[in-house]
């Protein structure tokens, strides 16, 4: 290090002998490549990224990436605390299994037709008052359901809700990505994914308990409560200004294409957990099995340590490591669950599915993002959340559709296909395209 004011970051980006690959590096960062050239280039350019300076050498950690990782869990476990126990609310309205299930797909569905926007603004520089509105609109809605206990009024609230959760998650997910050094990228969007996991596993068991323990207003005030904390916490945030391109409403644009692989193989992933988030706890309680809210928190520790300590793995190793082993992991704890449901298995299942989605989600929005410039950071994000969110959706409405006509036995069984065709998908096609940490060029 030449003096104590630079970083080994950027003692490499102003040494006057770089190596091609830094160049490249260098060249991206500064100006928007045109598509062919960045496609070109990924595979370069992803190397040169991860080999112009030792990670450990560069600071990940700072107030602004530690406030939008807790800004993130508050976002996730509100939205999450709502979704593992709206099924119950529903059926306490007069409400089915299949209604239910078509809720989840209506907001999965607002969410993915805002996201494209959302992103398009997001590339406009457009992060803090975009995330300001999702934060206000998570505020709104779980007061709507308190207040506005009727089914048709719940459905449209749920709406709002979903349009929320999309400027909320996509926008922090696009602010990490802009704090994140890029040597420790993949390290870091683990870490900031961490957030999520830790919210998806751990929330649903903290609405659970709610719900059961001090009913219905309890959870919708808590989960309003996380979000007014969330502002809060976004306004003692200095996040960098991103100018962004004032470009035109395209809508070809609004999907970045080079985060369409890593996108689709998470959709089909996560039919699966879509099935988990809304069915589980009714599954456990019909089966006189262990509480959905004990699954949710023994997923929430494995999801913990798969964070911890395998989330550098990306940046070393690639992402067909977590592919290939996530999704066997919660193939086999869809079988268990469907052909033998007993306490013992019950417990074996979260533990695999803590580690399948905890492994997977990060590891596949890095390799959605990695390679996106600062223009397009917040197309990268959206799309890949589109991808999550229809998963979601469309897993919570063939799962009770499924359940409605042939039970939870075929539904756990049918849903684990989704598992084999997330590694073909894989194989034919991720593995192969720029994108992939892997890739050979």
């Amino acid at each position: 290090m030449s003096s104590p004011e630079k970083t080994p970051a950027q003692n490499a980006a102003q040494s006057s002998e770089k190596t091609p690959a830094q160049n490249a590096v260098q060249s991206l960062e500064k100006t928007p490549a045109q598509p062919s050239v960045q496609r070109a280039t990924h595979g370069s350019v992803a190397s040169a990224a991860r080999s112009t300076q030792p990670a450990k050498h560069v600071q990940l950690w700072s107030k602004n990436f530690t406030l939008v990782i807790i800004i993130n869990l508050l976002v996730f476990t509100n939205h999450l605390m709502n979704l593992s126990t709206f099924p119950f609310y529903v059926e306490s309205l007069g409400g089915t299994e299949a209604l239910a299930g078509a809720a989840a797909t209506i907001f999965s569905f607002v969410a993915v037709l805002c996201r494209p926007f959302i992103g398009w603004m997001l590339d406009r520089g457009k992060r803090r008052a975009i995330l300001i509105v999702g934060l206000i609109g998570l505020t709104l809605a779980p007061l709507g359901y308190l207040f506005m206990s009727v089914l048709f009024a719940v459905v449209a609230f749920r709406m709002l809700h979903g349009a929320s959760l999309a400027c909320s998650n996509t926008t922090t997910a696009t602010i990490a990505s802009d704090v994140i050094p890029k040597p420790r990228f993949a390290e870091g969007m683990g870490l900031f994914g961490m957030a999520t996991a830790l919210a998806t596993a751990a929330a649903p068991a903290l609405g659970l308990w709610l719900m059961s323990a001090l009913g219905f207003p309890a959870l919708f005030a808590v989960a309003a409560g996380c979000a007014v904390l969330a502002i809060v916490l976004f306004m003692l945030m200095n996040p960098p200004h991103i100018e962004g391109t004032k470009k035109p409403l395209d809508f070809k644009a609004l999907f970045n294409a080079d985060a369409l692989p890593a996108s689709a193989i998470m959709l089909v992933f996560m039919l699966t957990f879509g099935a988990l988030e809304n069915f589980l706890a009714i599954f456990a309680a019909n089966n006189n099995l262990p509480s959905g809210g004990l699954f949710f928190a023994v997923m929430a520790v494995m999801l913990l340590l798969v964070r911890v300590f395998l989330g550098k793995l990306v940046d070393q190793r690639g992402e067909a490591v977590f592919v290939y082993t996530c999704n066997a992991a919660m193939l086999v704890a869809f079988l268990l669950l469907a052909f033998v449901p007993n306490t013992v298995t019950f417990f074996v299942a979260a533990i695999l599915a803590g580690y399948g989605f905890g492994g997977l989600e990060p590891a596949l929005q890095s390799m959605a993002v990695h390679t996106a410039s600062e223009e397009s950071r917040g197309s990268a994000n959206s799309t890949f959340l589109c991808a999550y969110d229809i998963g979601i959706g469309l897993g919570g409405g063939i799962a009770g559709v499924l359940i409605s006509s042939l039970g939870y036995s075929q539904m756990f069984t049918i849903l684990s296909l989704a598992c084999i065709a997330s590694v073909v998908l894989y194989i034919a096609w991720g593995r192969h395209h720029p994108s992939s940490f892997t890739y050979k060029g």
